[in-house]
């Protein structure tokens, strides 16, 4: 209901957001103008034919107030991979804890803030990139969530200064969140020969119908290098859209991983336009859906300069009535000589109900590239399933064994090993608990 967001607007303008400056409220106005022209997506809209947004549009939903009763450190211990020594901003309700994060460590020339702080302390960074990396104008829910700009995490890493430790960005609902919604804004900025890598971590504390509508802008300079992962396990009755926005200079790369296995509904958008020679862009990603859980996945991948490399490969296991969305754009402008791209999405079905719409596209305006696209949606093997019962291996053993393996092979490419192994833990538990 486009009404209820409206009134909370109205709300946040009135008595909420007072430390932003005068630019962020005018791009405040200004987007939530554009969110009432535009109205939610339908199925008739291109980009969400296989995704109706209808129980997100219909409901009405509260801002998030802070949480009733403190979350602690406990509760978050299974969400934090067992390390104690990363970078941690800690987000309840979409407003940022300073009692359970941590930046202590951080080399020289690295800020990592929460938005409130990032007025302050980052002025012009803020100013120069904030709602500038993803356009709302044609975005109903980057439009919404620009509109509702009042928290996040802001990232900067100075020239040539490498992050060692991972940079955690908690995420999470408490148990009290029941239907009301946060709108987290995001951004991270890497200058030239920048080295860093980002976990974003989204997930529920109870079982409530909360909505999570979350933007994050990306910025990766000349010859910098940013890992970025994304993780939405959202409680099973919840409603999540992503939008990674990232924008990349000459010789940048950039590694980034999507991992969704909860909420009712959720879409995630990555997108990266390699706006300079030299530039690499990797994403992978793995959905992991059951009863009936729709889990949607789009990406785009723009190469606008030459001599660029992209490499995509999204693995998805659906069981029940889950249904599946792969939409993967790769698209080569004129300029964009010598590209070479490869994209490839496989889609496993568990059940004679899960159902998968897979879209790989390519779109080459240029005549000297190498690309190339295929997607595969099948059952488990028989002749494997066959071969290892041979050996001795019993049927619901050897089905949860090829599952996981399907799955392992798209974890492995997770260089940082507490999140690659917790993340295959979970999925072989997902599988052997059936």
């Amino acid at each position: 209901m486009i009404e209820s967001y409206l009134k909370g607007f109205e709300q946040l303008a009135s008595n909420g957001g007072s430390a932003a400056p005068d630019w962020a409220r005018s791009l405040r106005l200004s987007a939530i103008t554009r969110f009432e022209a535009l109205g939610f997506p339908t199925t008739k809209n291109e980009d969400w034919h296989f995704t109706s947004v209808a129980p997100i549009a219909e409901r009405e939903f509260d801002l998030l107030a802070p949480p009733a009763h403190r979350v602690t450190a406990a509760q978050l211990e299974p969400l934090t991979f067992g390390a104690t020594d990363w970078h941690t901003l800690v987000f309840v309700n979409g407003r940022y804890d300073a009692s359970l994060s941590s930046t202590k460590g951080l080399p020289d020339g690295v800020t990592l803030v929460p938005l409130t702080r990032a007025y302050e302390e980052l002025p012009l960074l803020v100013e120069q990139y904030l709602g500038k990396v993803a356009a709302y104008e044609g975005q109903t829910f980057t439009a919404l969530n620009t509109a509702f700009l009042d928290d996040g995490a802001v990232l900067h890493v100075g020239r040539e200064v490498e992050v060692a430790r991972p940079i955690h960005l908690l995420f999470v609902s408490d148990p009290s969140a029941g239907a009301g919604t946060s709108q987290p804004h995001n951004l991270i900025v890497l200058d030239r020969s920048a080295k860093a890598t980002v976990i974003e971590s989204y997930a529920g504390l109870g079982d409530g119908a909360y909505f999570t509508n979350v933007v994050t802008e990306v910025v990766v300079g000349d010859g910098a290098t940013l890992t970025h992962l994304k993780l939405q396990r959202e409680s099973a009755q919840a409603y999540h859209v992503g939008t990674v926005d990232v924008r990349q200079a000459r010789d940048s790369h950039l590694v980034q991983f999507s991992f969704a296995t909860g909420a009712a509904l959720s879409r995630t958008n990555i997108y990266t336009e390699l706006r300079g020679e030299g530039c690499g862009a990797t994403l992978n990603g793995l959905y992991l859906g059951d009863g009936e859980q729709h889990i949607d996945h789009q990406t785009r991948i723009e190469h606008v300069e030459p001599n660029c490399y992209s490499r995509e490969h999204y693995k998805g296991i659906l069981d029940g009535s889950a249904h599946g969305v792969f939409n993967g754009k790769v698209f080569v402008h004129p300029a964009a000589q010598k590209t070479d791209g490869k994209q490839t999405n496989n889609t496993l079905l568990l059940s004679e109900k899960a159902q998968i719409d897979t879209k790989p596209q390519l779109e080459i305006f240029a005549d000297d590239v190498k690309c190339t696209h295929g997607a595969t949606v099948g059952r488990l093997d028989e002749t494997s399933l066959f071969y290892m019962k041979s050996r001795g291996i019993d049927a619901r053993t050897a089905r949860e064994l090829l599952t996981y393996a399907f799955a392992a092979d798209v974890l492995e490419t997770i260089e940082q090993v507490e999140v690659r192994e917790a993340l295959e833990a979970a999925t072989l538990q997902r599988y052997t608990e059936h």
